[in-house]
């Protein structure tokens, strides 16, 4: 069958009149075809009161399950159990990782990888661009956080190795006292030392040790607040499609709809898990809450756009497929790096005050294993 050149390149031949031993088409339109790219269209088939209620549905359960590590570490009346809070805490290390990998790096593949429709296609079809733009996002986020440890080393002047970073910080104030302090007498104090039960010296000392805890409380906050606004991007990027595809996708909606329920209650867990380590500033407690609330509404708010443009959007459109690809890949290069080295590296390898008691150990590899095969798992479907 001869193609009508007048036309772009993927309407030149008709999908139902082509086989796949027709040399005289290309391989790209090919896959393009049997994946129905081009020829998809609009795939909305209906169920809008249920849509609608997933807005809702998916908004409560995502902030919910996140903010419940949060509250479980901050609210000490409502004595949770310790191990709720681990399970909560390593359960959403394990969905941290596997989301990487199952949902973010897999479809990343499938939509600009090297078998696909753009990745067969034009200049996609040059080079793998798909693992590249995965590996200039884990040294991009490398070099972030890199810079943001000798920033605080050069503003602190804390070494990030395996000492005891607190003990560092009281000599450093101690050493900073006695100076500005030399030559300072009891007799200096004209007799307050008698009316308030504090001689100078346990005065000074408590001065020192509360200098160098917030100093240490700043530090340890801008270091972790950096680390975690890269995973919350990485995650919000996903869930913008996916609460896209929600919104306009097809007979899939049935199953789509219940299984992105567990997904993002499982990934807030991880999200919130991570802002339940963050020792907050007085001035900024409110911090999590509203962090929390947002991711809460990233997805929801995607699939009201979705609905929106339900009869007119095709999720599965070429420029949508390089969009969603581009993004995926993103967010996982994020995750990669977050979930093993953030996460997994610094929590059970150079932590300095992990648990030396096997059981909780074990239980705390346990609860991460599970978070990762529950998300593998939802990967069937989602």
């Amino acid at each position: 069958m001869t193609s009508n050149t007048t036309e772009p390149w993927w309407m030149q031949w008709n999908p139902d009149n082509v086989t796949i031993s027709d040399d005289s088409v290309p391989d790209s339109w090919k896959i393009c075809a049997i994946n129905g790219v081009y020829f998809g269209g609009n795939e909305y088939s209906g169920s809008l009161g249920a849509r609608i209620s997933s807005v809702f549905v998916i908004f409560f359960v995502s902030t919910f399950f996140t903010l419940f590590p949060v509250i479980a570490a901050r609210v000490k009346s409502l004595k949770v159990p310790q191990y709720v809070y681990l399970i909560a805490r390593y359960f959403g290390t394990g969905v941290i990782v596997a989301t990487a990998f199952i949902h973010l790096l897999d479809p990343a593949y499938g939509e600009i990888g090297g078998d696909s429709c753009v990745g067969l296609t034009g200049n996609w079809a040059d080079y793998s661009w798909c693992p590249a733009i995965v590996l200039v996002t884990v040294f991009s986020i490398f070099i972030v956080d890199l810079i943001s440890d000798v920033y605080v080393q050069r503003r602190f002047g804390v070494q990030h190795d395996h000492g005891d970073i607190i003990h560092d910080a009281i000599v450093r104030n101690q050493r900073r006292a006695d100076i500005e302090n030399d030559g300072h007498t009891h007799a200096d104090d004209g007799g307050a030392n008698g009316s308030t039960g504090f001689d100078d010296k346990s005065r000074k000392s408590y001065d020192v040790v509360s200098s160098a805890s917030t100093e240490f409380a700043t530090q340890s906050f801008e270091s972790q607040i950096g680390a975690f606004f890269i995973l919350e991007f990485g995650v919000i990027f996903h869930s913008v499609m996916i609460g896209l595809n929600l919104g306009t996708t097809d007979s899939e909606f049935s199953t789509l709809y219940p299984v992105l329920v567990f997904h993002q209650s499982f990934e807030g867990m991880g999200i919130g898990s991570r802002l339940s380590a963050i020792e907050f500033p007085k001035n900024k407690r409110w911090w999590p809450y509203g962090l929390c609330i947002a991711y809460g509404l990233a997805t929801p708010i995607c699939v009201a756009i979705g609905l929106g443009v339900r009869t007119t959007y095709d999720g599965n459109s070429f420029n949508v497929n390089i969009v969603s690809g581009v993004l995926d890949a993103v967010s996982a290069g994020i995750l990669i790096y977050t979930g093993l080295v953030e996460l997994l590296a610094r929590d059970f390898i150079f932590d300095e005050n992990r648990t030396k008691d096997l059981r909780k150990l074990t239980f705390m590899i346990i609860c991460t294993l599970f978070g990762a095969g529950i998300m593998a798992l939802l990967g069937k479907w989602a």
